[in-house]
């Protein structure tokens, strides 16, 4: 399968993934429109990645039983409506359900990465996921830019009119240019969902990664959604606008996820995974330490996402190496537990942040990232293979 391929997918799945981030910048400004404090503005980034998390596993199951292009257009479709409805919200609480609904239909980018792993085949996977991934890396990063750019300019409602199109031009496209994606399950949707726990329970590796995950985009997810505050406390000229910026700082982190990925392909995955670890946990004490100066937040965004995208893309390898047959459904259970860390972990950063600020937001990152360094060290699950066994098998 030539490159450009995965390379459109990883484009798709960074403009989709967007939506679910466009909001952490934006918190500040949300809480001053609707006249609410931090911590209930703070619920529009819980309700993204809650629906984010349900989305995964509800839809991203379907991609073993039906075509994915016509899934992905159909999904796309919805996410449109929803992020017209989140530039409409006339209060705080229709812009949290229309959020939750944003999130439930912008899990596109879980359908592209096993799509991808399973047209690249055992010796190319590790390359193919780590393309895709880079591309979703980056439209985490760079969301939180271009919406605190856009709404310091033209207002935060602008961002999701523009995002509301960008869906609908990203469903055309990919309904163009991606090969049909054949279906490998054939049972119905009862026994789809079913097979689930089936896989929970006796891939061990799966419940491996996604607990490491699980962990680390916690952390991940409580820096970044107090990130707005503590940058308005440390100055209150630093806005929606300086926040997001730090998404490009955070680039330079994602770009480990493509050389992760050709390195899984001929090193033992584990052991990537557990130097990011060890990376993740040094970037919340370089936070803790020295957070307090812009200096030291750009030093903390670095490590830190270069520490998150190198163990998840190995993390994502490992769990594409199990079945061939099931890649959306492991995808599924690996990201639902992620994401619902995610959401869990936004909500402990702002609870920190109300009640200890800064150093409380970092002492919540440091307990997590050690969390998932632990489990990493642990025993190696059974049935797992170093990649030139995989090869000759």
């Amino acid at each position: 399968m030539k490159r450009s391929i995965y390379w459109l997918m990883a484009a798709a799945a960074g403009i989709v993934v967007a939506n679910n981030y466009y909001n952490q910048p934006l918190l500040a400004e949300f809480a001053l429109a609707f006249h609410a404090s931090e911590r209930q503005a703070g619920t529009v980034s819980v309700a993204a990645q809650t629906g984010y998390a349900l989305g995964l596993l509800l839809f991203v199951p379907l991609g073993d039983k039906l075509e994915r292009r016509s899934m992905l257009r159909t999904l796309l479709c919805i996410a449109s409506v929803a992020l017209v409805a989140v530039a409409l919200s006339p209060t705080l609480n229709w812009l949290v359900a229309a959020s939750f609904v944003t999130g439930l239909a912008s899990v596109a980018p879980q359908l592209l990465t096993p799509f991808a792993a399973q047209l690249a085949g055992p010796q190319q996977r590790g390359e193919a996921v780590g393309i895709v991934m880079f591309g979703l890396l980056c439209g985490i990063l760079v969301s939180r830019s271009i919406s605190g750019t856009i709404a310091g300019h033209f207002g935060w409602r602008t961002v999701y009119w523009l995002a509301a199109a960008a869906m609908l031009v990203t469903a055309v496209v990919l309904s163009r240019m991606l090969p049909r994606g054949q279906p490998s399950y054939t049972g119905n949707y009862r026994h789809l969902m079913g097979s689930l726990w089936t896989l929970l329970r006796e891939e061990p590796l799966v419940r491996q990664t996604s607990a490491i995950a699980a962990l680390q985009f916690a952390a991940f997810s409580a820096f970044w959604a107090t990130l707005a505050f503590h940058l308005r406390s440390m100055d209150g000229r630093y806005g929606s606008e300086v926040a997001g910026l730090f998404g490009l700082v955070g680039v330079a982190g994602a770009l480990a996820s493509t050389s992760a990925g050709k390195l899984i392909d001929t090193r033992n995955p584990r052991l990537v995974v557990l130097a990011s670890g060890a990376v993740f946990v040094a970037a919340f004490a370089i936070l803790a330490l020295t957070g307090s100066t812009i200096a030291g937040l750009v030093a903390g965004v670095i490590v830190l996402d270069l520490g998150l995208q190198s163990g998840h893309v190995a993390n994502m390898a490992r769990n594409m190496s199990i079945r061939s047959d099931a890649g959306s459904r492991i995808n599924t259970l690996y990201m639902a537990i992620r994401f619902a860390g995610g959401a869990l972990g936004s909500s402990l950063g702002i609870w920190a942040w109300s009640v200890w600020q800064w150093p409380g937001v970092c002492a919540v990152g440091l307990l997590l990232g050690c969390g998932s360094l632990m489990l990493q060290a642990g025993p190696q699950p059974a049935g797992e293979t170093a990649p030139r066994q995989r090869s000759r098998s």
